[in-house]
């Protein structure tokens, strides 16, 4: 499945009607195309529904998902929750994705109240790995400052050569810098603007490459822009005098008439609305006279709250049957004009003639073709770090799985597990006193959801001495022996664990790794096909979700061991949506270097090659060999994997941890666990300074672990 994301250069580049284009273009190539707008941008005085997904819904028979409440998204950014936000889009996102071959995603537009909106689409583009289209238009710029203001605008989204910024939709061309005569036929319309387009080409150093073209070129037509005099009535809260064909005739012009009846004449064209006093008598029967004489005039405006004579109006009625409209307002003339000319121009949700119009336009006037074969093109879609959370809670939720965690009146862990209880992560089991845990939920100033377990291992721990003992009978344990090491409580928990009275086991936010794994190694042993247990991050860079492993287990694993780490890991990274292409790191690329803990790299590679035929794995590989195309191949141009890796494998613990943290650190990266792999059943590890979020997460992780 293809998503574009149409990004706005500025304000009024009439971006919903390229997304009704784009749609209808594509819908005609066979495609089945849903449209989902993230963030819904009212417009001053709309009251109804967003504007861009019901025009979407009634002109294309669609059905988007709601948009998030711009009211309620600005709260959460105010409040530091991009991260929730893009979640919840990633959710909607979802919903719009369902059998469908492409989704059109319509970006926010930049506003004096929304200056952030730039920002915003940034993040939106990244979160759902969509390829970008930017939107545009020329207004009074030069073909230099357009050019340059396209660039400007694809840097926002990595640059004009980034795989997923395609190009460029020119909308409202007039084409008058070029000509010196509006064009009178379609041929020499056609013709102007390719000459449009030859020229902005020949302004920018990137248009029209393979890398970022031209895809729509799409002309000004000035019935498009036409509301209807109703709209104009409402827009400006006229009052109506005779409503006449209010709702089918179309305002294409205005026309401020001051002047003596002869000086007007000349303005009394089909499609003008007509702003004039109240008290000029004359310019109204001037108006009905030429309705009358079969110029279907948009309208009469009457300003400055005047009444029009009634022997006036009576002696205009055969105008007025024939159906022009006559309006009132308050303002004075130059106050009404400054209104009309400050007017929203934007289609209203209910002028189906209008939009089926602009969605035709535009459709004709793109690059379908191309964008055809775009959506042909494989593609490999990329995890990115808000589609990898929202994946996490929702596989989470439908697991359903009981969850211990030992360290029961931690704090950061009453919180995770108050979250997940409400949330539906998990259904968390507390070990501690319950008076321990209602004081930290006090101090603390948390909400203990009615139904989250709490456990006073005191009044469990003695049921579990035998079982220990017989677990442990090999090891010269006995029950007195088992009682003591039940006093700890992740003792405890993992003995529940290898029971199966809970599904899994999440400890270490003031424990040791040690202190969490050393039972799991003695309870619940590897899984079968395992001989160690290893552990994977995941890293959650800005564009995408990465796999680190081992950074929290094994010091120093020999070929053989590392082997196994790599296809764990790569597996683990499979089982949550990530393509795995696994790069063995070292400091040596190919055939480069040579020394002990090169030829371990190059070893493990081929051990885990041979039990794994069909995973692409390559090694030894330098770390910017394996994460960068472009010196992936200059130093490995054969590698399938150089370039391109989504799980790193690092020779050693003491490399692994080192770049992982600072990784973490200095990029400013989000990363997700350690998560366990190898054992039979989950257990999960924390950092010591793990937050609450981070708690959450390995919850979620341990959930879908146990789900398998």
């Amino acid at each position: 499945m293809h998503t574009f994301f149409i990004a706005p250069t500025g304000f009024g580049v009439g971006l919903t009607s390229i997304s009704l284009g784009l749609i209808r273009s594509l819908q005609r190539a066979g495609l089945r195309v849903h449209f989902l707008k993230p963030i819904a941008q009212p417009h001053p005085g709309d009251l109804g529904p967003e504007r861009s997904t019901e025009l979407i819904s009634r002109t294309l028979d669609l059905k988007p998902p709601k948009p998030l409440a711009l009211a309620d998204v600005e709260h959460r950014l105010a409040n530091g929750q991009l991260d929730e936000v893009l979640e919840d889009i990633v959710s909607s996102y979802q919903l719009a994705a369902i059998d469908a071959d492409v989704v059109i995603v319509e970006g926010m537009v930049p506003t004096r109240q929304a200056s952030y909106a730039a920002r915003i689409n940034h993040h939106l583009a990244r979160s759902l790995d969509a390829d970008v289209i930017l939107v545009t238009a020329p207004d009074d710029d030069d073909m230099s400052s357009l050019a340059d203001r396209i660039e400007i605008h694809a840097q926002g989204f990595g640059g004009p050569s980034h795989p997923k910024v395609l190009g460029v939709i020119v909308n409202k061309v007039r084409g008058l810098e070029l000509a010196d005569r509006l064009p009178s036929d379609r041929s020499e319309l056609k013709r102007t603007l390719k000459e449009f387009a030859i020229a902005l080409k020949q302004e920018s150093q990137v248009l029209d490459t393979e890398d970022f073209r031209l895809i729509g070129c799409i002309p000004w037509e000035e019935t498009l822009n036409a509301p209807r005099t109703s709209d104009v009535a409402e827009l400006l809260h006229a009052t109506v005098l005779h409503e006449g064909q209010i709702n089918s005739r179309r305002v294409m012009e205005i026309a401020l008439c001051a002047r003596t009846v002869p000086n007007i004449v000349e303005r009394l064209k089909p499609g003008t609305l007509i702003v004039t006093p109240g008290d000029r008598d004359d310019i109204i029967i001037a108006a009905s006279l030429a309705s009358l004489a079969g110029t279907p005039l948009a309208g009469l405006m009457l300003t400055s709250g005047f009444a029009p004579d009634e022997r006036v109006m009576q002696l205009c009625q055969p105008a007025l049957t024939g159906g022009l409209p006559v309006l009132s307002t308050t303002t004075n003339t130059f106050e009404t004009a400054t209104r009309l000319d400050r007017m929203n121009r934007e289609i209203p949700v209910d002028d189906h003639e209008r939009a089926e119009q602009v969605t035709e336009f535009a459709a004709s006037h793109i690059d379908h073709a191309w964008l055809e074969r775009r959506c042909d093109a494989p593609r490999e879609a990329r995890m990115s770090p808000p589609a990898f959370r929202y994946q996490l809670m929702t596989r989470a939720q439908k697991a359903a799985k009981r969850i211990v965690l030992p360290e029961g009146d931690e704090p950061r862990t009453v919180q995770a597990a108050a979250i997940c209880q409400r949330r539906g992560i998990a259904r968390c089991v507390l070990l501690a006193k319950r008076e321990s845990v209602e004081a930290v939920a006090r101090a603390q100033h948390i909400t203990l959801p009615d139904d989250l377990e709490i456990i006073d291992p005191e009044e469990v721990r003695e049921r579990y001495v035998d079982k220990m003992v017989e677990f442990r009978a090999g090891k010269g344990l006995n029950a007195p022996m088992a009682l003591q090491q039940l006093e700890d409580n992740v003792v405890l928990g993992t003995m529940m664990l290898a029971l199966d009275e809970v599904d899994g086991l999440v400890s270490g936010a003031i424990h040791t790794t040690a202190n969490t794994i050393r039972p799991a190694f003695q309870l619940i042993k590897t899984a079968p096909g395992y001989n160690l247990v290893s552990s994977i991050f995941f890293m959650l860079l800005p564009e995408q979700v990465l796999v680190y492993g081992d950074c929290a287990v094994n010091p120093d694993p020999n070929a053989e061991e590392l082997a196994e780490i790599a296809i764990q890991s790569a597996r683990s990274a499979e089982s949550f949506g990530i393509p795995a292409r696994v790069a063995m790191i070292s400091y040596s690329t190919g055939k480069s270097g040579t020394g002990e803990d090169v030829e371990k790299v190059r070893e493990a590679t081929r051990i885990a090659s041979e039990r794994e035929p069909g995973l692409l794995i390559d090694g030894p590989l330098q770390y910017d060999a394996a994460a960068i195309a472009s010196v992936g191949l200059q130093k490995a141009p054969d590698s399938p994997v150089a370039g391109k890796a989504t799980v790193f494998v690092f020779p050693d613990l003491n490399t692994g941890n080192t770049t992982y943290k600072a990784v973490q650190r200095s990029a400013n990266v989000v990363s997700v666990g350690p998560m366990l792999q190898g054992l039979r059943k989950p257990v999960n590890d924390l950092s010591r300074g793990a937050l609450v979020d981070d708690i959450v997460y390995t919850i979620a992780l341990t959930a879908i672990q146990a789900d398998k």
